[in-house]
């Protein structure tokens, strides 16, 4: 009996070592959002998905739609703010969980940004869809490898439709409407997680690289069509252009297409295929 006693309390005690360390199924609470990035490790990069360089499968209509939208374990988001763990619920994936070596500061969780507001008020992880997540997994190593020096820092992600239409109600009515996707018209790809704004910044300060204009720049001189014109007017210097030209390229390496008017803004499949084979983010 005695014996049996001694049992019973050693399973008890390597029960609750096992969770304080975050044991299986459980992850541990990521940092605060301005604490240094570390470098990746096995256990950083550790995730439930088919690695980067897995060749790709293409889902059907339902069958993207229904693992979108399929919940996480409550258990497995316990540390989540409300937003986050409904991005978390809908399918959207922690951009960090696959890779930590990524950089994150989302504009929106601050007003410093064209709204001059807060829209993410309980929102500082960068979430995407699994897929266009592996892409941008496969866009910072190739950079790593053309530029180890260099990451990826991201700016804003997966994008709830609610959010869509604050931010769009900032605009209605003025000139600056058009770069700014109405709801109302089934938003964009943000709306799916299928968009990421981002740009380059030294790995290991965070601190960012010349790219002519700031995010969310609402003019020409953020368009990428006429980029060696911007250079002979003075309006993009030569370093700015070497810079949003290496960002096309990795993002490229990742399947990422940006977009004409915003150097920043890149996206992983068409509004009509995101439309076809996608959930929105409510």
């Amino acid at each position: 009996m005695k014996n049996m006693r001694f049992l019973i309390i050693y399973i008890m005690v390597a029960v609750l070592a096992l969770t304080a360390c975050g044991g299986p199924g459980r992850p541990a609470p990521d940092g605060p959002a301005d604490a240094p990035d570390s470098p990746a490790t096995s256990a950083d990069t550790a995730s439930p998905y088919p690695p980067v360089d897995a060749a790709p499968t293409v889902p059907s209509a339902d069958t993207a739609r229904r693992d979108t939208l399929r919940p996480a374990a409550p258990e497995a988001d316990a540390h989540l703010t409300p937003t986050e763990r409904r991005m978390a619920r809908a399918g959207m994936v922690d951009v960090r969980s696959l890779d930590s070596s990524l950089h994150v500061c989302l504009m929106y969780s601050r007003p410093d940004n064209f709204t001059g507001r807060t829209l993410y008020r309980d929102l500082t992880r960068a979430y995407l869809h699994p897929e266009a997540a592996r892409a941008l997994v496969a866009a910072q190593r190739a950079l790593q490898r053309e530029r180890p020096d260099l990451s990826l820092i991201v700016y804003d992600a997966a994008r709830p439709m609610a959010i869509q239409a604050e931010m769009y109600r900032v605009v209605q009515g003025t000139d600056q409407a058009i770069y700014v996707s109405n709801p109302a018209h089934g938003g964009g790809l943000h709306n799916y997680g299928l968009a990421v704004d981002l740009s380059l910044c030294h790995a290991a300060t965070g601190d960012t690289l010349p790219m002519g204009t700031i995010i969310d720049y609402m003019g020409s001189a953020a368009h990428t069509d006429a980029e060696e014109a911007l250079v002979a007017d003075g309006r993009l210097t030569p370093e700015a252009l070497a810079n949003r030209r290496l960002l096309r390229r990795v993002m490229a390496a990742g399947g990422y297409r940006v977009l004409r008017t915003e150097w920043w803004h890149f996206n992983l499949r068409s509004r009509a295929e995101a439309r076809r084979r996608y959930a929105v983010i409510p």
